[in-house]
């Protein structure tokens, strides 16, 4: 009888595993999302949020790995990934949407003490709203330079209070919460994501859209240029081509002076302007004929006078 009681598993526990189930079957992708410290209201403003576009599934640790291991041996992985406060998420979104959709969903929270920096947390220099006061040495304590200028709190210079992994004290956690400085992020973070046989993670997710945008518009430029250059025709290319073959021919047609239709007018008319050129290099005959006259006179000037 106590063997019996042992291995008995409770109705609403198979119930909770078929639901998980049947969501791991509506839906293509599949997602493991830490829930660490949200608190209860925004965590319904997501479900509101995400309502037309993910489904948020909370249960025990234990059922969740449970439903998973009954599923297809491709989502299995996904067990990997369930630790601590989590939860599924499951959508029509690829993961890499709902990685962006997640992101975008996060808020900013205050520092406690023991939290770890996501990115270097920085006091910039200026006015406080505090008064003369205790402030200040609490401030100081905790590594911010202050001073008393004009009546009021200022912080002296800009100064990095804790940089990227490093833990934050009380003391600077309390300081930066009074500064309205709210250095952490409160909202799910997708662990990992299933989606057709395979499993991404957020370093594989985590794209930047700009970057990948330019990275994509200079491959296509040097891929068409390397195609034109090597006269590869392709339905892209062909047009390029053409027009690359018929400015190569002309312009041979015009150095070679081969008189064709096409290159007649652009040869006279660079005739013209080298005839132009020429007439600048070649001084006047009759400007010159005078100059001459000028001088004879200068040299002879009984001539002159006789005449």
């Amino acid at each position: 009888m106590l063997e019996h009681r042992s291995t008995h598993i409770p109705q609403w526990k198979k119930d909770e595993i078929e639901e998980i189930k049947a969501l791991i079957k509506t839906y293509p992708v599949v997602g493991v999302v830490e829930m660490h410290e949200i608190p209860a209201r925004q965590l319904q403003q997501m479900r509101v949020e995400f309502k037309d576009r993910a489904v948020i599934k909370m249960s025990r640790n234990t059922l969740m790995q449970r439903a998973l291991s009954q599923s297809d041996e491709k989502i299995r992985p996904l067990n990997d990934f369930v630790e601590g406060q989590t939860a599924l998420i499951f959508t029509q979104l690829n993961p890499f949407k709902l990685y962006k959709l997640l992101e975008k969903s996060k808020s900013p929270a205050p520092a406690k003490a023991g939290d770890v920096a996501p990115h270097d947390v920085i006091v910039e220099k200026g006015a406080t709203s505090f008064k003369p006061g205790p402030i200040v040495g609490e401030l100081q304590n905790a590594g911010i330079p202050a001073a008393i200028e004009g009546g009021s709190v200022v912080i002296r210079e800009s100064k990095t209070v804790a940089k990227t992994g490093e833990v934050i004290s009380p003391k600077l956690a309390e300081v930066l919460t009074r500064l309205g400085i709210y250095p952490m992020e409160v909202g799910l973070r997708l662990r990992a994501a299933y989606e057709n046989g395979a499993i991404f993670t957020p370093d594989v997710l985590a794209v930047d859209e700009s970057k990948y945008l330019s990275d994509f518009t200079m491959a296509v430029h040097n891929a068409l240029n390397l195609a034109v250059n090597a006269a590869y025709p392709t339905s892209t290319t062909v047009r390029q081509l053409l027009q690359k073959a018929f400015n190569d021919s002309r312009n041979l047609a015009i150095s070679a002076t081969i008189l064709i239709p096409e290159v007649i007018k652009t040869m006279l008319a660079k005739a013209s302007a080298q005839a132009m050129l020429l007439s600048t290099k070649i001084p006047d005959v009759s400007i010159a004929q005078e100059e001459v006259e000028e001088k004879k006179k200068e040299e002879n000037p009984s001539n002159s006078e006789v005449l």
